[in-house]
């Protein structure tokens, strides 16, 4: 059986809430990505494609894939060597950012590009969820929201190539 893919948004919406993430939180890591590219670019704008992001199945299944691992390192409920892997979010372990890769995958190149800048730096709630602080694990999500929103940037990019600065 196939489930409902508004079944599968609204899950994503209340899991991503549920773990401190907030739709402007993304759209804010949009427009930190795109702004030195897009004149006139606004926060609402930004919201707008990354609400549109996150009504494809393919991020909506990543959502639940990535944060459930992470629920269940936090519970413990993972075996070892995985188990300390995640829950230490170790430098080698890679497959938090291959499951962020399958949303960025979506909107093409120059997703991978936005990704692979904002994992690197992590500005605003990238930062937040990479610090580790408390009992919540955060290995996949913090990949997850990057991709999240390299993928709306580079949907963005895409819809405005006429408003593009031309950079010296």
């Amino acid at each position: 059986m196939v489930k409902d893919t508004t079944e599968l948004h609204e899950k994503a919406l209340e899991l991503l809430e549920q773990r401190g993430v907030q739709l402007k939180d993304i759209a804010e890591l949009v427009m930190f990505l795109q702004q030195p590219y897009i004149n006139d670019l606004t926060l609402k704008f930004c919201l707008e494609h990354v609400e549109a992001v996150l009504k494809k199945r393919e991020v909506q299944n990543t959502i639940l894939t990535g944060i459930q691992l992470d629920i269940l390192a936090e519970t413990k409920q993972l075996m070892n060597p995985l188990l300390d892997i995640i829950v230490d979010d170790e430098g080698l372990y890679g497959i938090d950012e291959i499951l962020a890769l399958s949303i960025v995958n979506v909107y093409g190149s120059i997703g991978f590009t936005n990704y692979g800048y904002i994992d690197k730096i992590k500005p605003g709630i990238l930062g937040k969820l990479n610090k580790h602080e408390g009992n919540q694990v955060h290995t996949f999500l913090d990949d997850i929201i990057g991709a999240i929103a390299a993928a709306a940037a580079s949907r963005l990019a895409h819809t405005q190539p006429e408003k593009s600065r031309i950079t010296q």
